[in-house]
């Protein structure tokens, strides 16, 4: 790479990043709004909480990382014009293929690293994302210890407790289950506590009593017991078993779903997951393709080039909404798929025919406005 193109290169880098670090800023904070919830309602810890939400980071970082390169492309080469720098770069016979070699080298690197991202790191995070977010929910520590709200454990068990006491023992505690219509069954004690055994949660209850009532007979059953376990193994499920969304699978498991009746039943999704995955990174290259069409070849104008800018913006906006439609309609139709690499491929030769073109006009034309 020659010295001019090193500048440049160190000109894009410190754009980029600080876009990025903004990008990534705003939006995890506006998607770390979604444990609001498990922090008031299920005790999430700050730790916990900090863990969760760099979980997510991958999942939206391969789509920043594009628009934060495009967005430093248009932000550096625009400064570069108005300083004159690449009118005195032109002028020493440089044209616009040697000038657009740092940000074809800064997308190759975008592009690898999302790769990266999606093939890895996405899955990975995800797939621990969803696991700890399916413990915390069915964490009944934290939810049977909130004093004076009623809860719902599943539907139709219901469970309050009064208060909580400095030793963690639970008092004035309340379960009702109604999962069977005809026998609905009571059960109220002075105190409690939740354990964990070798064969899951037990919730103890002390010096209470057990009512059920047989609607069919018009029959109550009162038990009056000094103890009695709650046996809450039912009413959780093993994170091992439970059935992986498309985001938490890896490319061989997206593209090679089982027999079973969920997987079947969102091929679709599956398969628009992967050839998003694979095909997102070129982003990369296609948006540096429209923002060095917007800025390099045609006239140079030192006072700025905003009506270009806008024209790349909004042809940069297009590209990413016809993709984002593209995989949607994947997910529906599979024989689709094609299209979003048509989609890539059809904005490069496009903006790269802008930049022939361009310099074909300027070779036979008038020279460059300084």
């Amino acid at each position: 790479m020659q010295r001019h193109q090193r500048y440049i290169l160190r000109q894009l880098l410190g754009p980029f990043v600080l876009i990025t670090v903004g990008l990534t800023a705003v939006i995890w904070l506006t998607q770390s709004l979604r444990f609001i919830d498990m922090i008031v309602n299920k005790g999430l810890s700050l730790s916990a909480f900090l863990y969760f939400s760099m979980l997510l980071l991958p999942t939206f970082l391969g789509v920043i990382l594009p628009i934060a390169l495009f967005s430093a492309i248009l932000f550096t080469y625009n400064k570069l014009v108005i300083d004159s720098e690449v009118v005195s770069l032109r002028t020493a016979g440089l044209g616009p293929w040697s000038l657009a070699t740092p940000a074809v080298t800064l997308a190759t690197f975008v592009c690898v690293v999302v790769y990266a991202i999606n093939l890895y790191f996405i899955p990975a995070s995800y797939r621990e994302f969803k696991s700890r977010q399916f413990i915390a929910r069915a964490d009944f520590s934290s939810v049977l210890l909130q004093e004076g709200v009623f809860t719902n454990l599943v539907e139709d068990v219901t469970v309050y407790v009064r208060a909580r006491d400095s030793r963690g023992q639970l008092q004035g505690i309340f379960v009702h289950d109604s999962r069977v219509p005809a026998e609905p069954v009571t059960m109220m004690a002075e105190r409690g506590a939740l354990v964990r055994t070798e064969q899951g949660p037990r919730f103890v209850l002390l010096n209470g009593n057990r009512q059920e009532i047989n609607k069919s007979r018009g029959q109550l059953s009162l038990l009056y017991f000094d103890s009695y376990a709650l046996d809450l193994g039912q009413f959780t499920e093993d994170p091992a078993n439970r059935w992986r969304e498309p985001r938490e699978r890896y490319l061989h498991e997206l593209l090679n779903p089982t027999e079973g009746y969920d997987d079947q039943r969102n091929l679709g999704k599956f398969w628009a997951e992967a050839h998003q995955r694979i095909v997102s990174p070129l982003f990369a290259f296609a948006l540096t393709a429209i923002a060095l069409a917007t800025l390099l070849g045609g006239q140079l104008n030192r006072r700025g080039q905003w009506r270009r800018i806008l024209v790349g913006i909004a042809a940069a906006f297009v590209f990413e909404a016809i993709g984002l439609g593209l995989v949607n309609a994947v997910s529906k139709t599979q024989s689709l798929a094609p299209l979003m690499y048509v989609n890539v491929v059809l904005t490069l030769s496009i903006a790269l025919y802008f930049i022939r073109s361009r310099l074909r006009s300027r070779r036979v034309g008038p020279a460059p406005a300084a």
